[in-house]
C-alpha cells in the first residue's frame, strides 16, 4: 500500500508537470481522474499517508480569515522602465559606461513582461514551504493557500540533491483562454466582469478561500530568484532560468540572448512585438537583464530598481472616441486644469470616460474642438491621453478658457511666460483653501506645529474651518470630537495656535501663498517696507525697487492685496491676535557684504538656517553652489566637493572659526 500511494503521487505530479509545464500531455483526462480518485480514496482511509508534495494538497487548506504578512528575505525590488528604443539603449549605455566597456560587449537576456502579479515561493530542502506577494518590495503578505492550487507551481522540487532553501522569484497570470472562461461564466451568473488578465490573477490571489483559487486556471513563471543556499553555483541570469526549469518550473516562451548594441535591441523588439498576439498569455513589454551575475553585482542598485536591468514596455494600445465637453477643475494651487469628457470607450483593460488634456497650449497644439473623434491611449498603460484629432466633429464648437474661476468666481490669469491659467481668488477660494491652511500653518512660516496636514483635511473637510482665519476660532470640541484625536490633544492644538501668533512680518507674508512669493520674495518685500500696511498698499513701481523682485511677483502681490477677500480674511486674523514688529527684519547691522555671494559648506557648530541669517544681515546673498561669481566660502568640518570647486576657482576661503569672529566685530 505504501508503495502504491507513492506510485500515484508521482505520477500525478509528472502528469501535471507534462500537462501545465510541458504543454505535453501523456495521458488522458479519463485516465488522470481515475488515478486521482484512487489517490483521493487511499487517503481518506489511511490519512497518515499523506506526504507535503501530494496533489491532493494544492487544494488542502481550509478559507483563511485574514492575510498574514510576510517579511522578504531578500528584498523584491521594482524595475526601472523604457517606452522607447532610445530610452532603452541609453540605460545599457550608461550601464556600461559604469562598467568602462561598451554597450555592444554586454551580454544580455531578453524575457516577456508577462502581466501578473509577482510573487516569491520559498522551499525548504526540496518541498514548498510558503508563497508571498511583494507587497512594498520589503514586507508581503502570505499567500500559501492559493500559490499551493496552481498547477504550474511544484510542491516538491524535481531533484534529489534539492537546495536546502530556495526562494523562487516569478509571475503569477491567467492564461488568455481562462480569462475569456472566466468572464463567459461570470456574464451567465450575472456577476462582476473582469477588466483584464492581470486584474483577475492578481483578484484570486487575494481570495480568500484557495478553493477558488483552484478553478481559474492561474499559471506561473519564474524570472529568478531570492535567497538562495544550496550547492549550485550559478555565473549567469540565464543558467538560473535554466536551473529553475530543471526543478519543474515552466520556462517564459520567446527568451533570447543578445548584445546591448542599439541594432540588436532594436531586431529583439521587432521579434517580440510580433509574437506578443500568437502568446497564449498577456505581456506589456520585454524585460532586459545583463546577463553576467558578477556584472549585476558591481551595478547594484538605485533607489528601489536594479542598475543592470530594465523594462521596455510596449506602446499602448490607441482607440478612437468623441470628445462630447471640456470641464475646468480648480487646483489647490489655483491652477486650472482642462479635463475631457469622452463618449466611454474600454482602452487598455479599463473604461475610459475622461483624459486629462494638461492645459490650453495643449489643446492649440492639438487643434482639438468639441465634437471631434480623437484617438486615445493609456499612456504608460496608466494614464489617459489624447493623441491626436482623427476627424472634425460636425458643428464642433471651440475650447476657451473660462474668464472667471468656476469654484468662486474671481478673475482668471495668466502668468506671463507660463502655460498654466490661475484663479486670483486667493484666500477666498473655496478650492485653494485647504492648500492654503497647510501652507500657512506650516513650519516655514506660521510653525502652527500640531496642526498637521491630516488633521487640517478632516476640519475642511467637516467644515469647521474654510479660510485661514477659521483657524484662531477653532474650540477644544471642534478638535476633541474628531476620530484619532481627544482633550489633550485638541489642547496641544490650540496651545501652538496661540504660541504662533506671535511672529515676524516676513513670516506672515510668506504665510499668505502669493504665488511666487516664498521664503526669500517674503523676506526681501518684509525688509524693504517694514509694516504690513505699506505693503498692502503698494503699487507696482513700488514693488519693482525691491530687490530680487521681478515684474511678474510685483504683480501677484498687488493682485492679492487687490481682493477686497483677502484684505477681509488678514483682517481677521490681525483681529484674533497675530502680532509682529513693526520694521521687523530691517537690518541693524552695517550692510558690509552688500553685492557679495556666500557659499556655506560643511558641518557648522550654529545651525545652517543660522549662519545664512547672520549673512544676511550682513547683506550677503547666500547661495548653495560655488561659481566664478561667489565672493568667499565659509567651511565647516568635513566640508567636500563645495570646498574643492572653491579652491579650483580660486575663490576666497573662511573657516568657521574666523567667520563667527568676523561677525562678532561687525
Amino acid at each position: 500500500m505504501y508503495k502504491r500511494y507513492h506510485e500515484l503521487v508521482a505520477n500525478i505530479n509528472r502528469w501535471d508537470h507534462e500537462y501545465y509545464v510541458l504543454d505535453n500531455p501523456t495521458v488522458s483526462d479519463a485516465q488522470y481522474d481515475q488515478v486521482f480518485h484512487e489517490l483521493l480514496a487511499m487517503e481518506a482511509e489511511h490519512p497518515e499517508l499523506i506526504t507535503p508534495e501530494s496533489p491532493s494538497q494544492r487544494v488542502g487548506a481550509k478559507p483563511i480569515e485574514e492575510f498574514q504578512k510576510i517579511e522578504h528575505s531578500v528584498k523584491m525590488l521594482s524595475l526601472a522602465n523604457a517606452f522607447s528604443l532610445e530610452e532603452t539603449y541609453s540605460f545599457f549605455e550608461k550601464a556600461a559606461k559604469e562598467l568602462d566597456r561598451s554597450p555592444a560587449s554586454l551580454a544580455l537576456f531578453s524575457e516577456p513582461k508577462l502581466d501578473g502579479l509577482a510573487v516569491s515561493i520559498h522551499y525548504e530542502h526540496g518541498l514548498f514551504s510558503y508563497a508571498a506577494t511583494r507587497g512594498d518590495g520589503a514586507v508581503g503578505e502570505d499567500v500559501s493557500h492559493n500559490i499551493k492550487t496552481i498547477k504550474s507551481v511544484p510542491l516538491k522540487l524535481a531533484t534529489d540533491q534539492p537546495p536546502a532553501k530556495l526562494d523562487v522569484r516569478g509571475e503569477v497570470f491567467m492564461p488568455k483562454a481562462a480569462f475569456a472562461k472566466l468572464n463567459r461564466l461570470a456574464e451567465k451568473s450575472g456577476s462582476k466582469r473582469f477588466v483584464n488578465p492581470r486584474n483577475a490573477a492578481a483578484g484570486t490571489i487575494r481570495q480568500m478561500n484557495p478553493v477558488c483559487a483552484a478553478e481559474r486556471d492561474l499559471q506561473f513563471i519564474p524570472y529568478g530568484i531570492g535567497e538562495y543556499r544550496g550547492d549550485t553555483e550559478f555565473t549567469t541570469h540565464s543558467e538560473i532560468i535554466a536551473y529553475l526549469a530543471a526543478l519543474g518550473f515552466r520556462k517564459n516562451p520567446h527568451c533570447y540572448a543578445l548584445s546591448g548594441s542599439f541594432d540588436a535591441l532594436a531586431a529583439n523588439y521587432l521579434v517580440m512585438e510580433q509574437a506578443r498576439a500568437t502568446l497564449p498569455m498577456e505581456i506589456d513589454g520585454i524585460v532586459y537583464k545583463i546577463d553576467e551575475l558578477a556584472l549585476q553585482i558591481a551595478l547594484g542598485f538605485i533607489a528601489r530598481s536594479p542598475k543592470w536591468a530594465v523594462a521596455r514596455k510596449f506602446p499602448a494600445q490607441p482607440v478612437v472616441t468623441q470628445l462630447l465637453a471640456v470641464d475646468f477643475q480648480v487646483g489647490r494651487t489655483g491652477v486650472l486644469t482642462p479635463v475631457a469628457r469622452l463618449s466611454p470607450v474600454f482602452v487598455g483593460g479599463v473604461t475610459v470616460s475622461n483624459a486629462t488634456l494638461h492645459n490650453m497650449d495643449e489643446i492649440d497644439r492639438l487643434g482639438l474642438c468639441i465634437g471631434d473623434s480623437i484617438e486615445i491611449h493609456r499612456a504608460g498603460d496608466v494614464i489617459p491621453k489624447i493623441v491626436k484629432v482623427v476627424a472634425q466633429g460636425d458643428g464642433r464648437k471651440p475650447i476657451l478658457m473660462p474668464e472667471h474661476c468656476p469654484i468662486c468666481g474671481a478673475a482668471v490669469a495668466r502668468t506671463v511666460g507660463q502655460a498654466a491659467f490661475r484663479c486670483t481668488g486667493g484666500l477666498g477660494c473655496a478650492a485653494q483653501a485647504a492648500e492654503h491652511i497647510r501652507h500657512y500653518a506650516s513650519r516655514k512660516f506660521m510653525n502652527i506645529t500640531h496642526l498637521g496636514s491630516k488633521l487640517i483635511e478632516l476640519l475642511y473637510n467637516n467644515g469647521t474651518i474654510k479660510t485661514i482665519a477659521d483657524i484662531y476660532t477653532l474650540k477644544p470640541g471642534d478638535i476633541a470630537e474628531l476620530e484619532g484625536q481627544g482633550e489633550k490633544s485638541a489642547q496641544n492644538v490650540l496651545d501652538s495656535i496661540e504660541a504662533s501668533k506671535a511672529t515676524k512680518l516676513e513670516f506672515f507674508i510668506g504665510a499668505l501663498g502669493i504665488p511666487e512669493i516664498g521664503e526669500e520674495g517674503a523676506k526681501a518685500i518684509a525688509r524693504h517696507f517694514k509694516n504690513y500696511p505699506a505693503i498692502a498698499d503698494a503699487t507696482l513701481d513700488e514693488l519693482m525697487l525691491v530687490p530680487d523682485i521681478g515684474p511678474v511677483m510685483a504683480k501677484n502681490v498687488v493682485g492679492f492685496f487687490s481682493d477686497a477677500r483677502n484684505r477681509a480674511i488678514i483682517a481677521a486674523i490681525i483681529a484674533a491676535g497675530v502680532t509682529w514688529q513693526d520694521g521687523q527684519g530691517d537690518v541693524a547691522q552695517e550692510q558690509i557684504l552688500a553685492g557679495q555671494t556666500w557659499v556655506l559648506t560643511g558641518t557648522l557648530s550654529v545651525p545652517r538656517n543660522e549662519a545664512k541669517a547672520m549673512l544676511e544681515r550682513l547683506g550677503a546673498k547666500v547661495a548653495g553652489s560655488v561659481s566664478k561669481k561667489t565672493s568667499c566660502v565659509v567651511a565647516g568640518r568635513d566640508a567636500g566637493s563645495k570646498l574643492e570647486k572653491a579652491v579650483a576657482l580660486g575663490v576666497k576661503i573662511m573657516d568657521e572659526e574666523a567667520f563667527l569672529q568676523a561677525y562678532a566685530e561687525n
